[in-house]
């Protein structure tokens, strides 16, 4: 399990209690108040839910986007939904999301009852940067960080990490925690309708100086005009 007062990961075993630092995790509970909450869900409803994987329905603000093959268009991007224009201002005041500017928002909504999960991966780190920042809404949830190589303190296999996320929480998932591990939400801790928006921001590549900063700003510019519906 992480703490995240003391920002290891803990674990009782035979008596004894195991710890190793993991960095990478930021967790601001009560982001949010339960009438932002529920303005937020009662938004997000008034738009189509579109089909995804495993169970999952989404609602993308963001281009369109090929990762393997490196490609970014516009699309029918116009920015991130209105809603949000407050939420992005109030993440930047927090010193571990100084100058996070989201060029993307992908709004998903987990039920038990569609057996809604997401399978352990990395996120794409080509077009998108350091910081992955959700805000998790309607229900707790655990998210798993999972190593397949093992570490040397704790022998081979497998190493998984349990995340508590509570109801109204947003988590900052960033090093090694970014890049090294990989994330999930287990269909086993879905145990009632959870919805969650994640934000991303745009790697070295698309900013200042970079190969593509002018797709960059362009992005940016549409983003935060937050004039956004789903495309």
């Amino acid at each position: 399990m992480y703490d995240p007062l003391l920002r290891r990961a803990v674990r009782n075993y035979g008596g004894q209690q195991l710890s190793f630092p993991f960095p990478g995790i930021f967790l601001w509970n009560n982001f949010i108040s339960e009438e932002e909450e529920s303005e937020l869900i009662t938004d997000m409803d008034l738009n189509a839910w579109r089909e995804s994987q495993s169970g999952r329905r989404k609602q993308d603000f963001g281009p369109k986007v090929n990762f393997k093959k490196h490609k970014v268009r516009l699309g029918g991007f116009c920015g991130l939904p209105p809603i949000s224009r407050k939420l992005v201002l109030r993440m930047s005041q927090e010193p571990v999301l100084a100058g996070f500017q989201p060029v993307e928002q992908c709004n998903l909504d987990y039920h038990p009852q569609r057996g809604s999960a997401i399978d352990p991966h990395l996120d794409d780190s080509w077009l998108w940067g350091e910081r992955l920042v959700t805000v998790n809404l309607l229900s707790d949830t655990t998210l798993t960080m999972s190593l397949e190589e093992g570490l040397t303190e704790l022998g081979q296999g497998e190493v998984r990490v349990s995340v508590h996320l509570p109801c109204r929480s947003l988590v900052v998932v960033y090093s090694e925690a970014r890049h090294r591990w990989k994330h999930a939400i287990h269909r086993h801790d879905i145990h009632e309708r959870r919805v969650c928006s994640t934000y991303r921001e745009l790697s070295a590549e698309f900013m200042s100086g970079g190969e593509q900063q002018n797709m960059g700003s362009q992005l940016l510019d549409i983003a935060l005009s937050f004039e956004g519906t789903p495309i």
